[in-house]
């Protein structure tokens, strides 16, 4: 690991924890958790929260349990939970036989809340979910005590019991903390702790509950009781940290854990909201969770970003409890320093333009050996047929062009890459006068080093015409135009700001033939194009198709720079 990387990797949390360690707190012991709710698939902030603490219980020899926060059962499904899953595991994780969900407490919840409710400090009120907000109060007034604060230890225990019995209707009534009304954090204010939920089946208790605690009141319960000694969240739980310390102060638990909060990430070019990016696939404005523009874990691993990027990228943002903004580029640069190292090189025509070689035999097959990657010799040879009719890029090519062009220009030359030096002979164009082929020469002298004295310009990549292979490219693209689709201007809304040219669909492309037994995820270099991806669900789409993963360079940046200037 880099200097930079190292000082990245040192944090305030791996501070408190040195510093807890020193004086055995907890025993010396380490132990995370990431609890995810199951409620949608996991995005790169998720990401962020599992490379730290799976990560800083390896780093320090302790444990990190993933845990399902299942208590919304009206949001949540077995797909959300598989999904979650996989994503830790790509990423590198194992939580081992530590696999848990806070419904695996429901009982003991419940014996919680009983003993709030036996020592006077939770009540069941009557009010609606409107009328508690009415009478929450605000950030300069306090709130209002609600007129079922009061009641008895004993008919609070037989509501709660009827409220679990399930004698009452959604919305009816709920069991609610009695803290402190006038509290200046809004979160004390008796908050509530259960509610009523019919007609829902829980993808892990079925039936068996209809009423289901709050997140607030299930969290720290279920942190101390699997003696979880860190427990860290992004920052928007600060204030709720107090609420977090008063639960497990009232409750019989084994363990008082720590809650310490970091920055959450915010990326630009796209939204971090579940709720939005719920909005997104449900109105078909993405093609599904894993759609490649997207920035869940799944997108990202569909569009070709690998565990080992993904990780790098949450090493180099560090953590702070400084609210900011992630330039795309960083995350982009993860990637394409992690492919650029590894990824085999490829050629590949994305605006296929025939050549023939007029003075080339044009029965002639030459196998011309190639390196994979010009700077790893271990990842070996392979090889590529020379033919007399080629594909070459449209992009490639100019009938006439300025002294910068260093690319094919009618009468002019050009090598092609591994292979001869070519010259442009004659442009022969259709009916409408559009260039359709172009014939060429070849130099027989010229493969391999140029020869002593010759100076070409340029060189381009190149596919046989005779045996490339035809396939889809699909060139995604930042999902928004914007970097900060959520601070919309008033009166517009995020999904304005999508990015009409996040996806391109180019068909009748031309690959070389070594590509056609490539598998679903493998990445590869398209000489002079980006890198690119076998789409991981090729088999459905009936050909060959390959995603692209990043470009070969920040072009966003100088795009940024000209609308800055």
């Amino acid at each position: 690991m880099s200097d930079e990387l190292v000082a990245a990797a040192s944090n305030f949390i791996r501070h408190i924890i040195d510093s807890d360690i020193e004086t055995n707190k907890h025993g010396g012991k380490v132990a995370t958790r990431f609890p995810p709710e199951p409620n949608g698939y996991l995005h790169i902030g998720h990401a962020k929260s599992i490379c730290l603490n799976f990560g800083i219980a390896d780093d320090y020899q302790g444990t990190c349990n993933l845990r399902f926060d299942d208590t919304n059962p009206h949001k949540e499904n077995i797909e959300y939970v598989e999904s979650i899953k996989q994503d830790v595991r790509w990423l590198g994780y194992d939580w081992g036989d530590r696999l848990f969900y806070a419904s695996d407490y429901f009982e003991r919840l419940y014996e919680a809340a009983v003993e709030l409710v036996q020592a006077g400090k939770a009540y069941v009120c009557d009010l609606t979910a409107e009328q508690i907000r009415e009478h929450r109060g605000t950030l300069t007034e306090p709130g209002i005590p609600s007129p079922y604060r009061d009641r008895g230890v004993e008919e609070n225990l037989d509501l709660l019991t009827r409220m679990r019995a399930g004698e009452f209707e959604d919305g009816s009534r709920v069991l609610r903390a009695r803290i402190d009304m006038a509290s200046p954090n809004m979160n004390m204010r008796d908050p509530t702790l259960y509610r009523i939920r019919h007609g829902v089946i829980h993808h892990q208790t079925g039936e068996a509950w209809c009423i289901y605690p709050m997140y607030d009141f299930t969290h720290p319960i279920s942190d101390a009781l699997e003696g979880i000694t860190h427990s860290i969240c992004t920052l928007e739980f600060a204030d709720h940290r107090p609420l977090y310390d008063w639960v497990l102060d009232n409750v019989s638990v084994p363990c008082h854990p720590q809650q310490i909060e970091f920055s959450r990430l915010n990326l630009e070019y796209t939204v971090m909201s579940k709720r939005k990016l719920t909005q997104l696939v449900e109105e078909g404005r993405v093609a599904g969770w894993d759609d490649p523009r997207m920035p869940t874990i799944a997108g990202l691993r569909r569009r070709g970003y690998t565990p080992a990027s993904i990780r790098d990228f949450c090493t180099r943002i560090g953590v702070s409890k400084s609210e900011n903004t992630v330039e795309m580029g960083v995350l982009e640069n993860s990637i394409r320093e992690d492919l650029n190292e590894h990824a085999p090189r490829r050629m590949a025509v994305i605006h296929p333009l025939k050549v023939i070689l007029t003075n080339y035999p044009q029965d002639q097959v030459e196998k011309l050996e190639v390196a994979n990657h010009p700077q790893n010799e271990s990842q070996g040879t392979r090889i590529i047929p020379f033919t007399a009719e080629l594909y070459i890029d449209k992009e490639d090519f100019r009938e006439v062009a300025s002294k910068k062009f260093k690319r094919l220009v009618g009468g002019g030359e050009v090598r092609l890459r591994n292979a001869y030096v070519i010259r442009c002979d004659e442009i022969i164009r259709d009916e409408h006068g559009e260039i359709i082929e172009l014939h060429c020469s070849y130099d027989p002298a010229t493969l391999g080093a140029n020869p002593e004295g010759r100076k070409v310009k340029g060189v381009i990549h190149w596919v046989s015409a005779v045996y490339g292979i035809e396939a889809e490219i699909r060139l995604y693209d930042r999902l928004f135009n914007t970097p900060a689709p959520d601070a919309a201007k008033e009166g517009k809304d995020y999904k304005e700001y999508l990015n009409p040219d996040s996806l391109r669909t180019l068909t009748h492309c031309i690959v070389e033939p070594s590509l056609k037994e490539s598998q679903p995820g493998e990445r590869f270099q398209f000489e002079r194009e980006g890198y690119f991806c076998v789409d991981l669900q090729q088999a459905d789409c009936g050909g060959l198709v390959f995603n692209r993963t990043v470009t070969l360079r920040d072009s966003w940046a100088k795009l940024e720079q000209q609308q800055n200037d």
